[in-house]
């Protein structure tokens, strides 16, 4: 891609959204933005994500867009130089800090005004009462005024941006609703003879006017607090960070702040604590747990060389580790970078709601308008009463919030449970399209096999010794990184061989490698890779068929050795088969879906490992170059299946391109594969079965919200315009579409929080398919 050309990824927090119809707003203005390719907006972090190009747009072009459409765009924590990388607390801080204090200020206004309308109540209604009316309503005016315009002061102002702007959103419905019963009220206080004189029932509405923002505000607070529960698995990933480490300096070990860890210093480790950073073992040994990031409970060996990531937590040795990431770059904040992301996208299923919620406030204020008016004119003693009272109902009871909450919120929840157990989801449309997967494609090195195999066997032809053979295909394989290559090489490097010179070196895709290898008989043309290889190159096999048939049927797979064209020897290599794979293939069953094992393989290895996970031979891909993999992923499409591909992200690339879902099989190391729509972090392939079923909940949620947010409008709103008076003298009271209003939102996000009670094992072992544990609790 020309540099020019390059897209930038921007997050802004933004203030002063309080429903659906914001959101719309907010993303049409940004994506009216010159430079700008797509723009997210999410109700439920208050969070725009915006891709733009920045030759052509910058960041003051984006707040700018923002504060054009009414909205405000909070200040964020200043970038920290490059030498002090940023700690995941510090992150969240500044948000934190800013919600909380807003949501202490809700409470305090919502308390506040809730305890004025009881007040006012009382006054008004309790028969020990004896102060004439008149002079009531004017004591009554002053706490009723202070109310509306200190508590209800936010709603003037959100609904004043959005004005100058010539747009309307919640706050509109509230303070007009508000400001037509407090202003009624004070006309009949202020002025009582002109009322009476005009044939108009002397009655005030402070009571209405105080509870309603009294409600709305405890239901905004209700839900703020509701929607921090939400990334309650943030909080947890960035909890298992420790503070500090052990640095190791001259050989003595001294405790300092995590912050202050560089890359290539060396850390200690004891029993007990928790990998601070990620880095490489240089002395000692161990076993580590990573089940706070996998979700798998067996503890893995690790010895000098080998890899460890930060939040694991060490079990038993003590060892000293090189550090090689830190900051933004270790495993566990780019699992929280991929999560946040995550938590901010939309899934397809919302747009339905969005193209709503653009024109719902201006329908509801035209049906508030309209309903006023018919009882006006038509309504029963008092018509203006009644009138007024209708027209308020409506304007406070209709509330595109939930509309807004109903999919962030399950998507947050959702996805935050799945980064618990391992199941990275990369946004909200991969979210929604695991749920409707009918096949699942996998491949078998890394996926259903360890993916770290080993030499078991090695056979020469007549004429070879088994030394040279190792000693010649050990020096080609120092140029592949294959797994398969690094086996080789390894075993080789056991009997200090495979340092001879190689030139011309090349790699065949999907087949191995070949070049030019010099040892004390010269230099020689060597070919090692698979049989589909050989049989391309016409090699003659025959010397070699018993002992290659006999590695095959064991499930072991080949390489092949040629020297000048002639077939030299077999490598047989071995790669055990995970605990997990035939559980993981029998869930997947069970579920209903088609598994499929596609290998580069040879068929009677492939077959072997097929029987062993329990799949039917005509299941089975062997054989398979990356093109051919592609091919079986686009004849189960015209199918009309919906297909996910699990593989390793890097040689899997194309097929998990063409997947409607792609799916990673990845370590803490690796996570952020970006070929993939999810990523399993630890890489037990029951994951995928756990990634599916977490989709159909938390799409099951997500339906469940939007049946809500949507009925509630279609049902409450007639009957707050009186539709139920003429047939059964029911009528809706301001303050009852106050709490209704209220209620929706917070019910919307209460039911996404039940996914936090999702079941991360597997579902044949949970007993439970559906996913939501009965109690609740997590699984």
């Amino acid at each position: 891609m020309n540099e020019t050309h390059r897209t930038t990824e921007l997050a802004l927090p933004i203030e002063g959204m309080t429903c659906a119809s914001c959101v719309n707003r907010i993303e049409r203005f940004l994506s009216k933005t010159p430079g700008v390719e797509s723009a997210d907006v999410n109700l439920a972090t208050e969070v725009a994500t915006v891709r733009f190009r920045p030759d052509i747009a910058d960041e003051a072009a984006l707040v700018g867009a923002i504060e054009s459409a009414g909205y405000e765009v909070r200040q964020r924590a200043p970038t920290r130089p490059d030498s002090e990388p940023e700690t995941l607390v510090e992150s969240l801080s500044q948000d934190d800090l800013q919600r909380e204090r807003s949501s202490r200020d809700l409470l305090i206004r919502a308390s506040v005004s809730i305890a004025v309308a009881v007040g006012i109540m009382i006054l008004m209604f309790a028969p020990s009462i004896s102060i004439p009316m008149t002079d009531l309503n004017r004591i009554i005016l002053i706490p009723a005024t202070i109310v509306q315009f200190w508590a209800g002061g936010r709603f003037y102002r959100a609904a004043w941006r959005a004005a100058r702007h010539g747009t309307t959103n919640m706050d509109t419905l509230v303070a007009l609703g508000t400001s037509a019963a407090w202003g009624y009220s004070t006309i009949v206080t202020l002025w009582p003879s002109l009322v009476v004189a005009a044939g108009i029932d002397p009655i005030t509405y402070f009571d209405s006017s105080t509870i309603i923002i009294g409600l709305v505000l405890l239901g905004r607070w209700l839900e703020m607090r509701a929607k921090a529960r939400t990334t309650g698995a943030i909080r947890r990933l960035i909890g298992l960070s420790p503070d500090t480490a052990r640095l190791v300096v001259d050989g003595v070990d001294r405790e300092v702040a995590l912050e202050t860890i560089q890359v290539g210093d060396l850390l200690r480790v004891r029993p007990g604590d928790t990998v601070p950073v990620d880095g490489i073992l240089v002395e000692g040994g161990s076993s580590v747990d990573l089940s706070m990031l996998t979700g798998e409970p067996i503890p893995v060996d690790v010895g000098i060389g080998e890899e460890v990531i930060g939040a694991a937590r060490n079990l038993t040795g003590s060892f000293v580790m090189r550090t090689t990431r830190v900051g933004r770059d270790t495993a566990l904040a780019r699992i929280v970078d991929l999560v946040q992301r995550a938590q901010g996208s939309k899934a397809p299923i919302q747009r339905l709601a969005d193209r709503i919620a653009a024109i719902f406030v201006p329908i509801v204020l035209v049906t508030a308008a309209a309903t006023f008016v018919i009882w006006y004119l038509a309504g029963p003693e008092p018509q203006l009463t009644f009138a007024l009272t209708a027209f308020i109902s409506v304007l406070v009871i209709a509330c595109p919030c939930a509309m807004g909450l109903a999919t962030p919120t399950a998507i947050m929840v959702g996805t935050g449970r799945g980064a618990e157990a391992g199941v990275i989801i990369r946004g909200g449309d991969a979210l929604e399209a695991a749920h409707r997967v009918g096949a699942v494609v996998m491949d078998k090195t890394g996926t259903l096999t360890l993916g770290r195999p080993s030499v078991v066997g090695v056979a020469a032809a007549s004429g070879y010794a088994v030394e040279r053979l190792l000693d010649i295909a050990g020096s080609i394989e120092r140029g592949s990184e294959h797994p398969l290559g690094v086996a080789i090489l390894e075993r080789a490097r056991q009997d200090e061989l495979g340092f001879r010179d190689v030139t011309d070196f090349s790699a065949v895709i999907g087949g191995g490698v070949e070049g030019i290898v010099s040892d004390a008989e010269g230099a020689h043309s060597v070919v090692v890779g698979n049989r589909r290889l050989m049989v391309d190159r016409g090699v003659d096999l025959a010397t070699l068929e018993a002992a290659a048939s006999d590695a095959e049927r064991a499930g072991h797979t080949l390489a092949i050795v040629t020297i000048d064209g002639q077939a030299a020897g077999v490598i047989a290599l071995g790669d055990p088969i995970k605990p997990t794979s035939a559980a993981a293939i029998r869930d997947l069953t069970e579920m209903g879906i088609e598994v499929w094992l596609v290998s580069g393989d040879g068929r009677v290895t492939t077959e072997a490992v097929a029987r062993q996970v329990g799949l039917a031979p005509e299941r089975v891909e062997a054989g398979a170059l990356p093109a051919d993999k592609v091919a079986t992923i686009e004849r189960l499409q015209a199918r009309g299946l919906i297909v996910a591909m699990v593989g390793d992200g890097i040689n899997d690339a194309p097929a998990i391109a063409q997947a409607d879902l792609g799916i990673a099989i990845g370590t803490g190391a690796d996570v952020a594969i970006e070929a993939s729509d999810v990523t399993l972090v630890g890489g037990d392939p029951r994951s995928v079965g756990v990634a599916i079923e977490l989709s159909r909940a938390t799409m099951r949620v997500i339906r469940q919200n939007l049946f809500w947010a949507f009925a509630y409008n279609i049902v409450l709103i007639p009957v707050a315009m009186g539709v139920l008076y003429p047939a059964f003298g029911i009528t809706l009271d301001p303050a009852l579409a106050a709490g209704a209003m209220a209620l929706s939102s917070v019910s919307v996000v209460t039911n996404s929080l039940r996914l936090r009670g999702f079941d991360l094992r597997s579902p044949v072992h949970s007993g439970d398919a559906r996913a939501i544990a009965p109690d609740g609790s997590p699984g």
